[in-house]
């Protein structure tokens, strides 16, 4: 099994991070007996100090280089990564894609007809290169502004929708969609360390959701289980 994480700013993660990569990367060692590779043309972090994916400070530096490997990147979203999937997954020889995009999408870019569509071009262009391959679909999980956005909570609404028809229309036999459910549990200010991105808490629960996923539906390592319970609300003074 070849696996390649496809991602935004979530996935790519920033320095200090130790991504919800990471804990995947964990679990399936703990879990999965077969024979894996993670792939993919980018290693790095994105690093806020230059506004650039430049980083290797991971939080774990025990994490090996080959294991780094990805396609994901800070305000990169399917409009970016549809038309560079193809080659990403013909060079590294992919054949199983985590992906969890969508957020940036429609926070900034396209609404949610259009960004099912660039879904859709994606999958055609994964396929194109390799017409085997299988692919987990992470719906967008809102973010902060969701809470006060009632527009844009909308839009995440209809694209979750979308994208759930989309794997039910594309997905074959021969090439499988997956999608993946909501984090459980996701909660914006204890799974995110801004209101978007995941705290250590949040990346287990991202790697979780992927994980059981897998493990459901293609028999892909084994349940996942948190290596911390979620915060506690601290009491207003």
């Amino acid at each position: 099994m070849r696996i390649m994480f496809v991602g935004d700013s979530m996935t790519i993660g920033s320095a200090g991070d130790f991504t919800w990569r990471y804990r995947m990367w964990q679990h399936l060692n703990a879990t999965f007996d077969g024979p894996y590779r993670i792939v993919g043309p980018r290693r790095t972090l994105h690093d806020p100090a230059g506004d650039a994916p430049t980083s290797h400070a991971y939080a774990d530096p025990a994490f090996p280089e080959d294991a780094r490997r990805h396609l994901a990147g800070w305000g990169e979203g399917w409009l970016h990564m549809a038309p560079l999937i193809g080659d990403a997954v013909r060079r590294h020889d992919a054949d199983t894609l985590l992906v969890s995009l969508g957020l940036i999408d429609l926070g900034f870019y396209t609404d949610a007809d259009q960004t099912a569509d660039n879904v859709r071009e994606f999958v055609a262009a994964a396929r194109a290169a390799a017409p085997h391959i299988r692919m987990a679909l992470m719906p967008v999980i809102p973010n902060v502004r969701a809470t006060a956005d009632a527009a844009f909570a909308a839009q995440c609404e209809r694209f979750n929708e979308l994208l759930a028809k989309t794997v039910a229309d594309l997905s074959t036999p021969r090439s499988p969609l997956l999608l993946a459910s909501e984090p459980a549990g996701w909660r914006t200010a204890h799974a995110t360390y801004d209101g978007t991105h995941p705290s250590e808490h949040g990346e287990r629960l991202l790697a979780g959701a992927f994980a059981e996923a897998l493990h459901q539906a293609w028999g892909v390592g084994g349940p996942y289980h948190l290596a911390a319970p979620a915060p506690e609300p601290v009491p207003a003074p």
